[in-house]
């Protein structure tokens, strides 16, 4: 199975959290600092589809997390650099999808998301709390694309794949936990979309939640777990259901999150922040 091959990656992970300290907590301050993909970014396929500035894309999960957090800090002002198609790669490299073609971000940066992401902690040392991060699922999408899908190919390459994930993120989070000493940051999981053959996939997308956890622990965070938001245990049509209400993918063919969806990552992430 999938997941025997992909379990002991875990353990290499595991090394990053070995010893750590409790995860920290920090009342909201004065910027949350929201950093990944397309779901930090709030995409939708309906908002892209019409060319609507950053500006109309504000019922993403950051956007409905930023108000509740606003209950407790009500000056609390949000940095979103989130870039649709971000990778753990194209975080640290630079060179995220979205950009080409003259797409604009909620906040514009030059260079790196993770190098913005540091000179902005930097400019407001604690000032910063919490800081949201959300990657790993375009690591996965270019992982399936690497093996046209084929189960035979994942298995095989797998744990190296997981691996290098953990290493990259690792190295993201330990830098801004280097950055940020007293920030609370949260790490956001991923979630299966496959509705074809969901027993086969869903242990290697487990077992990327996982890494992500672990490594968030290794670095003082949170962890925020979609995986039961989105996938529920039981029956295929249960599944289908919830993922026809929180996703695109039943009426658009898009995997990208709905108002519904959206406001429940909010609340998930919420949950795992402490603050309630």
């Amino acid at each position: 199975m999938l997941a025997k091959l992909v379990a002991g990656v875990v353990g290499a992970a595991a090394l990053a959290g070995a010893g750590a300290a409790p995860p920290v907590f920090q009342p909201p301050l004065r910027y949350y600092l929201a950093l990944g993909d397309s779901l930090t970014f709030g995409i939708q396929p309906t908002k892209t589809d019409a060319g609507l500035p950053p500006s109309g894309f504000r019922t993403g999960f950051v956007d409905v997390l930023a108000a509740r957090l606003r209950a407790l800090a009500p000056k609390l002002r949000v940095v979103n650099y989130g870039c649709p198609g971000e990778s753990t790669r194209t975080f640290v490299a630079g060179g995220c999808p979205w950009l080409a073609g003259a797409r604009r971000l909620h906040d514009p940066h030059r260079g790196p998301q993770l190098a913005a992401a540091l000179a902005f902690l930097r400019a407001h040392p604690g000032q910063v709390s919490p800081i949201t991060v959300q990657l790993g699922g375009n690591d996965v999408t270019a992982f399936g694309e690497a093996c046209h899908q084929d189960l035979a190919c994942a298995r095989r390459r797998a744990p190296a794949a997981l691996a290098a994930f953990a290493a990259r993120l690792g190295s993201i989070l330990g830098r801004l936990r280097g950055a940020a000493p007293k920030a609370e940051i949260i790490v956001v999981g991923i979630w299966n979309n496959d509705l074809d053959r969901p027993r086969q996939t869903d242990p290697l997308y487990q077992e990327v939640n996982s890494t992500i956890a672990t490594v968030g622990a290794g670095a003082g965070g949170r962890f925020a777990d979609l995986f039961p938001l989105f996938d529920p245990p039981g029956s295929l049509a249960r599944r289908k259901a919830r993922i026809c209400t929180l996703t695109f993918l039943c009426s658009r063919g898009d995997g990208h999150p709905t108002d519904a969806g959206y406001r429940a990552i909010a609340g998930t992430v919420f949950r795992a922040s402490g603050y309630s």
